[in-house]
């Protein structure tokens, strides 16, 4: 019984350790592709396109300078930082990996879309390279 309680507890820890990373997680994969698509990335379209406050983009903002994922100066657009492409890179892979895989096993394209956004942070590498390898098996 008491292995039970531990083997739950890591998989709770597992979860909240995906939980704390998420927003990092997206907001560099968002300001990457921000980037790519207009040449810069603003606090305003990150609040636009997240659905919160400037303030709230600011905070995080803060706390991902902290993280030295990001650069950001006064009145300047958000730049990342080669942590934060090497991070932001490695997210939109996985969440590609995850689309794919979602589309490939038959859910509709909207479904599977918002269903990756969520799936994204929490699915561990053993199951992602699985889904890479059915995605590849089913062309």
């Amino acid at each position: 019984m008491n292995n039970d309680v531990e083997i739950n507890s890591d998989r709770f820890a597992q979860v909240r350790n995906a939980r704390n990373t998420e927003t990092a997680e997206d907001y560099t994969e968002m300001i990457a592709d921000l980037i790519k698509q207009n040449g810069e990335a603003r606090a305003v379209d990150l609040a636009k396109h997240f659905g919160v406050t400037g303030p709230t983009v600011n905070s995080t903002i803060r706390r991902l300078v902290r993280e030295e994922l990001v650069e950001s100066k006064p009145y300047r657009s958000i730049f990342l930082t080669e942590k934060g492409k090497l991070l932001a890179d490695y997210c939109k892979k996985r969440h590609d990996i995850v689309f794919n895989f979602l589309i490939k096993i038959g859910v509709d394209i909207e479904v599977a879309q918002n269903d990756a956004e969520g799936l994204e942070h929490h699915v561990s590498k053993e199951t992602l390279k699985v889904f890479e390898n059915f995605i590849k098996e089913n062309k």
